[in-house]
């Protein structure tokens, strides 16, 4: 019978090589309790992203093509754009600072949205043309009222569970 032979003392198993796409700490930042861009944050996220581009996208073509033709709701559908492209950026970055601008500008958009919706119904002559706010967000299934009434829940509830 032949008995077991040990492994040399210098062999030793080789370590790990850290590469550069390893991240810093070993859960990543979605992972963490209080992070608006975990769980029902993503969606709230992919939605103000399309919103972002929708509204931008509409605005931009509608101002450079027709601006004599309607320009408040063309201006104002301009401002909604830009109001969720910073709800989008700040609520993924989701950093204490980005998620204090993002209660911002979650608060101006539902604010412009009951505004713009009112003014829309009561003075329909200065809207020819729908813009993303008009109608309370009528064109676009009511979304523009409720997404930052949700924007806001969520980011209360991120803070509740960061405290």
């Amino acid at each position: 019978m032949s008995e077991p032979t040990a492994a040399p003392e210098h062999a030793t198993a080789p370590e790990p090589v850290a590469s550069a796409e390893s991240p810093a700490s070993p859960e990543p930042a979605t992972s963490r309790p209080g992070s608006t861009r975990a769980g029902p944050g993503r969606v709230l996220v992919a939605i103000y992203a399309l919103f972002a581009l929708s509204a931008t996208a509409r605005a931009s073509v509608q101002i450079a093509t027709k601006f004599d033709t309607a320009p408040v709701a063309y201006l104002l559908s301009a401002l909604a754009g830009v109001v969720y492209v910073i709800a989008t950026a700040t609520l993924a970055v989701g950093s204490p600072t980005a998620r204090r601008v993002a209660v911002i500008a979650c608060s101006v958009e539902l604010a412009g949205v009951l505004a713009v919706g009112a003014w829309s119904l009561a003075d329909p002559a200065t809207f020819p043309d729908a813009t993303v706010w008009s109608g309370f967000g009528s064109g676009y299934g009511f979304v523009p009222l409720v997404l930052p009434v949700f924007g806001l829940l969520w980011l209360r509830h991120v803070r509740r569970r960061r405290l």
